[in-house]
């Protein structure tokens, strides 16, 4: 014996409970034609099987089924009847034994099944429902004995997270029906919406039975939201009491994302007369077809012939007549003459739609046989002696694995649910405005990629091809970022443009990252490139300028001393110890082309040369300058009676002077270079756009005794010059070196506060030029004067010129 339980009514009266006397049966109303072709669904697999000798052979099922009406208790009513072994069904199949059924397929809705499955799981009796999709009845802890033939709503409440976050859609509306079908649904849904980054704008809850303000509050919330994504996880009764709402207060243009409840269901497409429906999406039960179970449900005849009075309402809504006419009847309705045929008629009861679920029901009572089957070990015959114990037939169903004859495998896991796989529809507009219902994709939960939709055939809201948009805020382009707004979902925010130094290079970004050390963000901050490398280089104009100076210097001072060796033998050349002249000639060609080392970009051993270069050169030139002076002086105190001091200065002793004070700066380098050696360096601080290419001085206490110690010559040699700043006035070097020495001086003491004070390659450009300004200093002021004396007046470059006034005689 099989138990049925289906709502064959929709909606029952309501009365109200005096509590002083027993209540009265439960007066259901509104025929609902889907509870009888999930009935006439279960009869015609019933049928096949005791038509059939693979399945129970010698056996034949019996079954009672029962109306619930939709109501809870009166479904849980009803189940403890089978359990009992009563028998006051409307469909009551007549047999002496047993009276207890063996299981129940049913409920079609969620809440119910919970009840029911609560009541019946101490006893063992399984429960297997086609269309109750509650993901809280996959718990084996509170409802054992439950299994369906229907996928989770814990699968589809994932499904439509992951459809609505394939559009685009953050910001939508959601309504539920307020039972545990919608809450649990909704609960699930929005659990994973917000793990997916999808915000609710809304969501509200009804029951069709809830009064009319209940229904108003809904459509108020829906004209006052923004969003323009509704996700309805409704069941289509409840759906159906809403749209009339809807079109009354035309609140069309919002897309629609809705569950197998509806989505598939022709019943509500034909009560949507206005399209707020169209362009809906959503997933459905994969279509299915069960031969000759089309032609069972629509011959209704045997179901007249029972004799129940629910047949025989149904029969006369079916077909608008009357059975039995009475003073009551309505004159408009005709006397049924028992040969209606449904040929003529198209209704919801006609409709094949619900197709897959009528599988649904197929396989559950075929999952139930399947497992009487092996435990009664049938082959030709079965052990009819056998006691059936509802704990092993449980058992036997939740380990059952069986092809139907249209090729479907039934089994389920260790909650009792199959596997899931929805299709994709969406509401396209058909002949004659009729909707039509188009398949446009498939959700495999047990596949890799577990969403595949074809969005080129998708027809959405008001009849478009284009995608609706449904955010809260914008999307961020790259180069900003997202600033929730206070108070607000975490979809409402704005957008800020990155901070300086800063980029995003995706949409909707939530921070912005720190270009690395050596790049800087472009204009739009969305990428970051290479930092500008900043050094002097030869090819722009200070760099060009000062190397054409550096030649400049060079061709003088090389010019100065093809003069000088062609009048090598005049008493100006001789007098000035033409020697020294020679060498300081020399180094201050070096030092003019010492300064080209500092243009260009750094190396390692243009750093390490350049200062170095730069400090020996100098001192080989303030030695010669400091040697020069020297001899002044000591000249002058050869002309003095008894003077032999020039002997212990001769030419000897200048050069060894000179070696000398220079031996001391290349040691000075020796040391520096060998301890820590100028290096190129990167200097990412000076600016934060560019990168600063420079020489790094390695040891400052080598760099600045380097140049402590050229400033310590050129401050003797000052001194000495200007000891000897009283010379006769035909001799007038010593004045010469003593303004030349002003000059270097001044030039490096202003250099030192200008190099510190002087950013990037600038401060190499101040050192340059301080180089440059010395050695220009030199030149000028020791020799050009005695240029235009051999060159334009070689009067005065005779001996009896140099000797006058009897003071000086020629070194």
């Amino acid at each position: 014996m099989l138990g049925g339980i289906f709502s064959l009514h929709s909606s029952w009266n309501d009365r109200k409970d005096t509590y002083e006397h027993k209540p009265p049966p439960l007066q259901c109303t509104s025929l609902n034609f889907r509870g009888f072709q999930f009935a006439q669904a279960m009869l015609f697999a019933i049928e096949e099987i005791n038509n059939s000798t693979d399945l129970l052979p010698g056996l034949t099922l019996g079954y009672k089924i029962y109306d619930s009406c939709g109501s809870i208790s009166r479904g849980v009513r009803v189940a403890l009847a089978m359990a009992n072994g009563e028998s006051d069904g409307p469909l009551d199949e007549l047999c002496t034994r047993p009276a207890q059924v063996q299981a129940i397929v049913g409920e079609t809705s969620s809440s119910p099944c919970m009840a029911i499955a609560t009541v019946i799981g101490p006893f063992h009796i399984p429960l297997i429902s086609h269309f109750a999709t509650c993901a809280c009845l996959s718990d084996k802890v509170k409802y054992p004995s439950f299994l369906r033939t229907i996928p989770s709503d814990y699968y589809q409440s994932r499904a439509l997270a992951q459809l609505v976050k394939h559009f685009g859609w953050t910001w939508v509306g959601a309504i539920n029906t307020n039972d545990d079908y919608g809450n649990n649904g909704m609960a699930t849904f929005t659990a994973t919406a917000r793990q997916l980054g999808i915000c609710l704008e809304y969501s509200v809850s009804f029951f069709r039975t809830d009064p009319p303000d209940k229904i108003q509050k809904i459509i108020d919330v829906i004209k006052g939201s923004t969003s323009k994504v509704i996700v309805a996880f409704l069941s289509h009764m409840d759906l159906d009491v809403l749209i009339p709402q809807l079109s009354y207060h035309n609140l069309t243009g919002y897309q629609w994302v809705g569950t197998e409840s509806w989505i598939f269901d022709s019943q509500t497409a034909a009560i949507d007369q206005h399209h707020i429906l169209d362009g809906a999406i959503g997933l459905s039960i994969p279509k299915a077809h069960v031969s000759g179970m089309r032609e069972f449900i629509l011959d209704v005849k045997p179901l007249n012939s029972s004799g129940d009075d629910t047949f025989k309402k149904f029969w006369e809504t079916l077909f608008n007549c009357q059975l039995k006419q009475t003073n009551l009847s309505s004159r408009s309705q005709r006397k049924c003459s028992d040969f209606e045929d449904l040929g003529n008629i198209h209704n919801s009861f006609t409709d094949m739609s619900l197709m897959p679920i009528f599988n649904n029901v197929y396989k559950a009572v075929y999952t139930v046989v399947h497992a009487l089957h092996g435990i009664l070990g049938c082959n030709t015959t079965c052990n009819t002696k056998m006691q059936l114990k509802p704990f092993t037939i449980l058992h036997h169903m939740k380990n059952i694995r069986f092809i139907t004859k249209e090729g479907d495998e039934v089994y389920f896991n260790e909650n009792g649910d199959p596997t899931a796989k929805y299709e994709i529809i969406n509401w396209q507009p058909g002949e004659k405005g009729v909707v039509t219902f188009v398949t446009v994709g498939l959700y495999d939960a047990s596949a890799d990629k577990q969403l595949t939709l074809h969005t080129k055939s998708l027809v959405w809201a008001q009849h478009t091809h284009q995608v609706p948009m449904s955010v809260c805020s914008e999307k961020c382009r790259p180069g900003t970022r997202k600033v929730l707004q206070k108070g607000r979902h975490v979809c409402c925010y704005d957008c800020v443009r990155c901070a300086e130094g800063e980029y995003s290079n995706i949409t909707d970004s939530v921070t912005c990252a720190r270009c690395p050390s050596e790049f800087w963000p472009n204009e739009r901050r969305n990428a970051c490139l290479k930092k500008e490398a900043e050094f002097l280089s030869y090819e722009e104009v200070m760099g060009a300028l000062l190397t054409v100076a550096s030649l400049l210097g060079s061709c003088m001072t090389a010019a100065v001393a093809c003069v000088f060796f062609k009048y090598r033998k005049t008493p100006i050349v001789r007098a000035n110890n033409s020697e020294l002249s020679f060498l300081l000639l020399f180094s201050l060609t070096l030092c003019f082309l010492c300064s080209l080392t500092f243009i260009g970009p750094p190396t390692e051993w243009s750093c390490m040369l350049r200062h170095t270069a730069f400090g020996i050169t100098f001192v080989l030139c303030i030695s010669c300058v400091l040697g020069k002076t020297i001899v002044v002086l000591m000249a002058f105190r050869a002309t003095l009676p008894d003077s032999n001091v020039m002997k212990w200065f001769g030419p000897l002793q200048q050069r060894l002077s000179v070696l000398a004070f220079t031996l001391i700066q290349v040691i000075i380098c020796i040391l520096w270079l060998t301890m820590a050696p100028p290096f190129p360096l990167k200097n990412l601080k000076e600016y934060k756009d560019k990168i600063i290419f420079e020489c790094a001085v390695g040891s400052a206490v080598g760099f600045w005794a380097v140049l402590g110690y050229i400033g310590l010559l050129a401050v003797l040699c000052f001194i000495l010059a200007f000891l000897a700043r009283k010379l006769p006035d035909n001799f007038n070097e010593a004045k010469l070196i003593t303004f030349s020495m002003l000059i270097f001086s001044a030039v490096w003491i202003t250099f030192i506060p200008a190099y510190i004070s002087s950013p990037g390659k600038f401060s190499v450009t101040v050192e340059i030029f301080a180089i440059l300004a010395s050695s220009f200093g030199l030149l000028i002021c020791i020799f050009v004067p005695k240029c235009y004396i051999i060159l334009m007046r070689p009067e005065k470059n005779t001996k009896k010129n140099m000797m006058s006034k009897g003071r000086l005689q020629s070194l």
